[in-house]
C-alpha cells in the first residue's frame, strides 16, 4: 500500500479533544488507500507517537515542553492574538515542522504529502518536495489566504501553491483568493465534510430540559474569535427580545474573545436570556444542533482580512433540522442558497440580522419545507464518503508516478 503523509497544525491531541476534527476525519477515511503517517505539532499532555484510528501520528518537538502551546485547541493565529508573546516560538515552530516532514519523508518515501492550510505546512511541505522530489497536495482552508496578508507571509503562500502539484480549497471564495494569490493556479473546489448518519436532528429535549429551553432557541456553535462576529449577534438579541421575549441564545464555544463576549451579554441585560455553554468535542454536539430552531453563523471579515473559509458547523446544523441564518462573507454563500437552504444576510449589521430573525419567528410556515431541502441538499454535497472519496482520486492521481 502507498503511504501518504499528512501535515496539520490542527489534529486532536487526544481522545474526546474540542480542537476541530475535520483533517482527522479526512485522513481516517484516506487509509482505505493509503498507509497514512500524520505529522502535528506536540501540545503537553499528547503523545509524541501513537495510532489513532489506522492513523501513524508523529508529534514533532519545537521547544520547551511546557510551552508547546502555539497551535492548541484555539489555532496558531487566534493563540498569537490572545498572547503575542508566543510570536517567539513561531520559527522554532516552523523549523522542527520541517526538521519532521523532512526526516519522515526521507525514511518512509510516500507517494505524496497533503499539507492542510498554505503556512507554515505548504510552505514547509514546498520545501521538503523540492529537496526530496514528493508531489504535494495543499489544501486551502481560508483564514490562511484571506488573511495573513505581510509581504513575507505573502510571499510564503506563492512558494507553497507555485511549488504544489495540486491545490484544493474548501470554498469557492477560497479558491478565487488562490487564483488572486498565483494566476496560474488553478485550484479544486472541495470541501471538507460530515459525518451526516451522526446528525439526524434526535436528543434535543436533554439539552432544553438541562438549560430550562421551552421557547424558540437560537444556537451558535464555532471559536469565539473576532471572525465569528458573535458580538453583532449579541447586539442584535435585544430588537428580537422586544418581539419575542422567550427567545433564548445558546452559545456553543470558546476563545480569546469569551471573557469580552460575556460582558458585552451583562451590558446588554441578556445575562438569563444567553448562555455560554463553553467549548464542547464534536461528538457531543448533535443534541444541541437538534435543540435548536435557528443556527446563527453571524461571520464578519475580520482585521487582516481573515473570514470564514466554508463553515462546518452550518453543515452539521442543517443536517440537523436547523433554519440556517449565515453573513454573506467567505464561504458561507456555497453552503446556504437565499430562501432555499437558509438565509443570508450583511455582515456586521445587527439590524438586518435582527430583523431577519424576527421575521422568520413571526412565520414559520415554511420552516419544514426549508429543512427537508436543506438536509437533502447538505447530505447529497458534503457527506465525509463523497468527500474523501474527491481527496482520494485527487491523491490518487498525483502518485501514479511515486515510488510505492
Amino acid at each position: 500500500m502507498k503511504r501518504l503523509v499528512v501535515l496539520t497544525s490542527t489534529f486532536p491531541r487526544w481522545r474526546g479533544d474540542t480542537d476541530p476534527p475535520f483533517v482527522h476525519e479526512l485522513s481516517k477515511r484516506l487509509t482505505s488507500a493509503f498507509e497514512v503517517h500524520v505529522i502535528a505539532p506536540r501540545y503537553p499532555g499528547a503523545k509524541a507517537e501513537e495510532v489513532m484510528d489506522g492513523m501513524h501520528v508523529h508529534r514533532f518537538r519545537y521547544f520547551l515542553g511546557p510551552l508547546e502551546r502555539l497551535a492548541g485547541a484555539t489555532g496558531i493565529l487566534p493563540t498569537l492574538r490572545k498572547n503575542p508573546l508566543y510570536a517567539v516560538l513561531v520559527p522554532f515552530f516552523v523549523a522542527g515542522e520541517f526538521l519532521a516532514l523532512y526526516r519522515l519523508v526521507r525514511r518512509l518515501r510516500p507517494a505524496a504529502i497533503h499539507a492542510h492550510w498554505l503556512i507554515p505546512q505548504g510552505w514547509v511541505a514546498a520545501w521538503v518536495s523540492r529537496l526530496l522530489e514528493v508531489p504535494v497536495l495543499v489544501t486551502v482552508h481560508g483564514g490562511d489566504v484571506f488573511g495573513l496578508r505581510m509581504r513575507p507571509a505573502m510571499a510564503a503562500k506563492r512558494m507553497a501553491v507555485r511549488r504544489a502539484a495540486a491545490v484544493t480549497a474548501v470554498s469557492r471564495a477560497a479558491g478565487a483568493a488562490v487564483t488572486e494569490l498565483w494566476p496560474a493556479a488553478s485550484p479544486a473546489v472541495v470541501p471538507m465534510g460530515v459525518s451526516a448518519a451522526r446528525f439526524d436532528g434526535s436528543g434535543g429535549g436533554g439539552v432544553r430540559e438541562r438549560f430550562g429551553i421551552r421557547g424558540p432557541l437560537l444556537l451558535f456553535v464555532g471559536r469565539l474569535s473576532e471572525k465569528k462576529g458573535v458580538r453583532y449577534l449579541l447586539q442584535a438579541m435585544p430588537a428580537v427580545l422586544d418581539r419575542f421575549p422567550d427567545v433564548r441564545l445558546l452559545i456553543v464555544g470558546g476563545g480569546e474573545e469569551e471573557q469580552a463576549l460575556k460582558e458585552l451579554s451583562a451590558s446588554l441585560g441578556l445575562a438569563d436570556r444567553v448562555i455560554f455553554a463553553g467549548p464542547l468535542p464534536n461528538p457531543e454536539l448533535p443534541p444541541f444542533y437538534a435543540a435548536a430552531d435557528i443556527f446563527v453563523g453571524p461571520s464578519i471579515r475580520a482585521r487582516g482580512g481573515d473570514t470564514e473559509g466554508f463553515g462546518l458547523t452550518f453543515v452539521e446544523a442543517g443536517l440537523s433540522g436547523c433554519i440556517l441564518v449565515g453573513s454573506d462573507v467567505g464561504g458561507i454563500g456555497d453552503i446556504i442558497r437565499e430562501g432555499e437552504t437558509g438565509f443570508l444576510v450583511p455582515e456586521k449589521d445587527p439590524e438586518a440580522l435582527a430583523a431577519r430573525l424576527v421575521s422568520l419567528l413571526e412565520d414559520r410556515r415554511g420552516w419544514g419545507r426549508i429543512a427537508a431541502r436543506t438536509r437533502r441538499e447538505l447530505a447529497t454535497r458534503f457527506d465525509w464518503g463523497v468527500v474523501a472519496a474527491r481527496y482520494a482520486d485527487i491523491l490518487q492521481k498525483l502518485s501514479v508516478t511515486a515510488a510505492p
